[in-house]
């Protein structure tokens, strides 16, 4: 049990750290573009058809492995980046509003889950019934994880724990992209429906946990 609590600890710092560097990262490179007339809308609309495309491109990796796949993982990334920019230039340019985040939430949920559709359609075609299962999980966890952190805070509650959340997704998803010429796809898709369903589990609990914290009937 404490060799659990520590490793968990571990991991959460490791998280903590990447997450804050890429958010400060983030917030130095769009001063420039905060002055620009280029809005959080366009970077959420150029970043989904980034998305979009990368999943097209992998879908024909039956002609060219190295270059569709390694193609889509380069637009993936791309427009996972732009992703994540256009909330950063939202708050630094005053830009925020109730609809740029709605927007911003939906276009993440259709960017990622075509990337996935993608991929088990690759499955598909391969005949590997064992990885177009976990495709299919994947999915469906990874849009549970975002569901839950939703529900949670529309709460009141804090809903962001969990080790797979989308920027881990994201880096899963590229990692197995670039891997996929020699067979690593399918490990990634493995993994990434494995802690896209523990994080679930996690944001339960969590919330289960602030609720009887907080006095209130679980049952």
């Amino acid at each position: 049990m404490g060799q659990d609590m520590r490793e968990s600890a571990v991991l959460s710092r490791v998280k903590h750290g990447y997450t804050t560097g890429a958010r400060t990262l983030a917030s130095r490179s769009i001063g420039g573009l905060a002055r620009t007339r280029v809005t959080p809308n366009a970077l959420t609309t150029a970043g989904v058809s980034l998305c979009l495309a990368a999943s097209v491109l992998v879908f024909f990796e039956n002609r060219n492995p190295w270059l569709f796949y390694w193609a889509g993982a380069v637009a993936f990334v791309v427009g996972s980046i732009l992703d994540i920019l256009d909330g950063a230039l939202a708050r630094a340019g005053g830009k925020t509003t109730p609809f740029g985040s709605f927007l911003d939430s939906t276009t993440d949920r259709i960017g990622e889950g075509a990337m996935l559709g993608a991929i088990a359609l690759i499955f598909s075609r391969q005949g590997n019934q064992v990885a177009l299962g976990a495709a299919v999980a994947a999915v469906a966890g990874s849009f549970l994880v975002s569901y839950t952190r939703a529900k949670a805070e529309g709460l009141g509650l804090k809903g962001d724990v969990g080790l797979g959340s989308r920027a881990e997704r994201v880096v899963v998803i590229t990692a197995g992209l670039v891997l996929a010429p020699w067979g690593g796809l399918q490990w990634a898709i493995y993994l990434l429906a494995a802690t896209s369903w523990l994080t679930v589990v996690q944001r339960i609990l969590h919330v289960r946990k602030q609720l009887i914290t907080g006095g209130k009937s679980v049952n």
